[in-house]
């Protein structure tokens, strides 16, 4: 979703000026004239070149107040593609996007990410090259890549800094692996926090920029955005609400080295231990959830129990944050009834009145969709930006 500018100056750009289109502040040369202050010569001369370009077409269908009627301008979200993934431990996705981040081709795949780059990225190159052949399509089309992973990244230098959970993609740059296939912008986050951009944009809460977004599945992580905005801390660790110690936990330790994390007590893995000594065969988290759905007395309590340690964890954050919304998101979210009875108890009940007055709580809109979308938005950001786009005119 592009930016909606407010007043510029008459020194507005191309780039300013496609944004304006974008957003819908101005989609004919008059407004755009009245919203920039520029002469008619100068949009004539602007929006020829985002025509020329193939960012921009034109047509009628603007009502008239007499005369002929004026043109209207639109942004051509086809005029470009960007290649999105969402990489996770247990099930990935792999699509492709417009410029306005619609998917239009998403597949999944289970590659194995423990083995690193040198496993994952010939799969998720191989299938993005199959996914734009099956769209008439081909790498010149590909404006920029986004890429989500399951741990925390730096953000600025696009790659991951996880040692302890993704040992072998540890200070791996991607860009330059992409690029002997994709020569383009290489955009690279946390799983979650582009999951929770995606919900943001394309999500049907309300576009609420004040937001915590929980995916909560193998591991459990959150996405914070306040005022619009991710919160990614100053090392990108920021929304490690897994390995928050819950009480009464009994010593587990936690793939982090700690004990007691929230992950290690509530995550996928350890549900799965329970089921098994409860008496419930559930071999992945997908089995255990639909054991849940379909009402399952030990599968219930299980996905209950996991919401109330998720809800202390969020009490936390609620407090600090005062969020308007908490979007549930994972494979654990899919039981939702049940894990939101868990989240809300907990929540409600440690939370200041103030804080949860109009707080939601509510499933991912999106599910496997929310990843894909906010790694096109995340791209999009970039690559659509008004120096980006300057900078591509004038090249």
């Amino acid at each position: 979703m592009a930016r909606t500018p407010g007043r510029l100056s008459s020194a507005a750009t191309s780039g300013h000026i496609l944004e304006l289109i974008r957003s819908g502040a101005a989609t004919s040369r008059s407004e755009i004239a009245r919203v920039t202050g520029l002469s008619r010569p100068s949009v004539a001369l602007r929006v020829t070149e985002l025509i020329g370009s193939g960012l921009v077409t034109e047509g009628t269908g603007a009502v008239s107040s007499g005369g002929r009627p004026p043109t209207l301008l639109e942004f051509n979200a086809g005029s470009g593609l960007i290649l999105t993934s969402a990489l996770g431990m247990a099930r990935s996705q792999a699509a492709v996007c417009d410029l306005n981040g619609d998917v239009l081709v998403r597949t999944p795949g289970s590659p194995d990410m423990e083995k690193g780059p040198d496993a994952t990225l010939p799969w998720l190159l191989d299938v993005w090259s199959e996914q734009l052949a099956s769209l008439g399509r081909g790498p010149a089309d590909v404006r920029g890549v986004g890429i989500g992973l399951p741990g925390t990244v730096e953000f600025h230098a696009g790659r991951a800094d996880d040692r302890p959970f993704l040992g072998k993609w540890a200070g791996v740059a991607l860009a330059p692996l992409v690029a002997e296939r994709f020569p383009v912008p290489v955009t690279v986050d946390n799983d979650v926090n582009v999951m929770a951009l995606g919900e943001h944009i394309a999500g049907g809460h309300g576009h609420p920029d004040d937001m915590v977004f929980v995916k909560a599945s193998t591991g459990i992580g959150a996405g914070l955005l306040s005022g619009g905005r991710l919160l990614r801390g100053s090392l990108g660790a920021a929304g490690e609400i897994g390995h928050i110690p819950v009480r009464d936990g009994g010593g587990l330790p936690c793939r982090c080295g700690n004990t007691d994390c929230l992950e290690a007590v509530a995550g996928g893995r350890r549900l799965l231990e329970l089921a098994a000594e409860r008496g419930r065969r559930a071999d992945t988290l997908k089995d255990l959830v639909a054991l849940a759905v379909g009402g399952d007395p030990v599968a219930v309590t299980l996905v209950r129990e996991a919401g109330r340690r998720l809800g202390e964890a969020l009490a936390g954050a609620v407090n600090l944050l005062n969020p308007e919304v908490i979007v549930l998101g994972g494979d654990l979210s899919e039981a939702y009834d049940h894990l939101v009875a868990g989240v809300r108890e907990v929540v409600f009940q440690q939370c200041t009145a103030l804080a949860t007055r109009q707080l939601r709580v509510v499933a991912s809109s999106l599910w496997d969709d929310a990843g894909v979308r906010g790694c096109a938005a995340m791209v999009t950001e970039e690559i659509l930006s008004p120096e980006s786009v300057n900078k591509l005119l004038a090249g």
